[in-house]
């Protein structure tokens, strides 16, 4: 089965960017769970943190500031903000290719 987030990062299927640039595409969440929802994905296909190999140590340095950026530009950096990941299936992975969560614009409860 072909990669949705592949197919998003190749142009293939419509999203609402908010930020992209040679390495990483970012866009808002269809289903969010905040005010706040984005999606920050490498264009590089890793299907999630099991796969992520020493030299991908840039590209996840790069994520967080990309992450940075979006919660300045998008007003929730001082009130806060959660960034998550999902690892396979017992973790609720559902699209197999590394994405973050950024979410916040509210108040949020404990995950635990």
């Amino acid at each position: 089965m072909e990669c949705i987030f592949c197919k998003i990062v190749r142009g293939e299927i419509p999203t609402e960017l908010v930020f992209e640039n040679e390495n990483l595409v970012a866009f808002k969440d269809i289903n969010p769970v905040a005010p706040v929802h984005i999606l920050v994905v490498p264009k590089k296909h890793i299907e999630s943190t099991n796969e992520i190999e020493t030299y991908d140590q840039p590209l996840v340095g790069e994520i967080f500031q990309v992450i940075q950026k979006l919660a300045r530009q998008f007003g929730i950096s001082d009130s806060g903000y959660r960034i998550f990941i999902n690892t396979g299936g017992d973790g609720g992975q559902e699209v197999p290719h590394l994405h973050f969560h950024l979410i916040g614009g509210k108040k949020l409860g404990k995950c635990w």
